[in-house]
């Protein structure tokens, strides 16, 4: 039975965080209620007074990733630059949990962060020269391109243990080294950069580069 006092016990927020950490190192599809009521030393049941279901708790899981967003004030800065501080506040937020980014996407536009997050995406984009309609062309894709970014960053994708991770890492750059140098000259000498990049900020950097450059050369057409 759920009393009263048991509700009171249960605190959502932290059944958030339990959920997050379980997330993080076994992935999303780990998360369930049952899991997470152990931890908590309550029933199921009394987690159905917080969340209707597991969406309804991963789209939590959600919200708290671009609750974590730490937005750049406003300056004085050519719109770009101020797009580039943007998106590299969101990406920072993201790389903390690299199994969750893909759940921002569904909750930008619900969750209070992720509107903060698109009107001012949107009113850089217009102030650059954009049309409110294609800002928000460019805005989802740019947001769906950094999600991607994230999701598929070769180190956070490897296994969570060291020295299970750097094995799996030297089997990939040998198979990709044992491949013919006269055939794949490139592939062959670049065969670390391809496995691993070789600093996880730079990785970071350059994807958000990428994404503004690209903004400005559509805007340049």
């Amino acid at each position: 039975m759920i009393t009263k006092e048991t509700a009171r016990r249960l605190d959502p927020v932290r059944v958030v965080d339990t959920a997050l950490a379980i997330a993080d190192d076994e992935g999303p599809a780990a998360v369930s209620f049952r899991k997470l009521a152990a931890q908590h030393d309550v029933t199921p049941m009394a987690l159905y007074r917080h969340f209707k279901d597991k969406d309804d708790l991963l789209a939590a899981l959600g919200d708290r990733l671009l609750a974590d967003v730490v937005l750049p004030a406003p300056t004085d800065a050519p719109w770009d630059q101020q797009l580039h501080a943007l998106l590299t506040a969101f990406v920072e937020a993201l790389r903390a949990h690299p199994r969750l980014a893909d759940l921002t996407l569904a909750r930008i536009l619900v969750a209070e962060p992720g509107l903060a997050l698109a009107e001012r995406a949107l009113g850089l984009l217009v102030e650059g020269g954009f049309s409110v309609d294609d800002a928000a062309e460019i805005g989802r894709q740019s947001i769906c391109s950094l999600i991607a970014l994230v999701t598929t960053d070769p180190v956070a994708r490897e296994v969570s243990d060291p020295e299970a991770r750097e094995a799996s890492l030297r089997r990939k750059r040998a198979s990709l080294g044992a491949l013919s140098p006269t055939q794949y000259p490139l592939v062959t000498s670049a065969a670390g950069a391809l496995v691993c990049p070789s600093s996880q900020d730079r990785y970071y950097a350059v994807g958000v580069d990428l994404v503004v450059a690209g903004i400005r050369g559509v805007l340049d057409q």
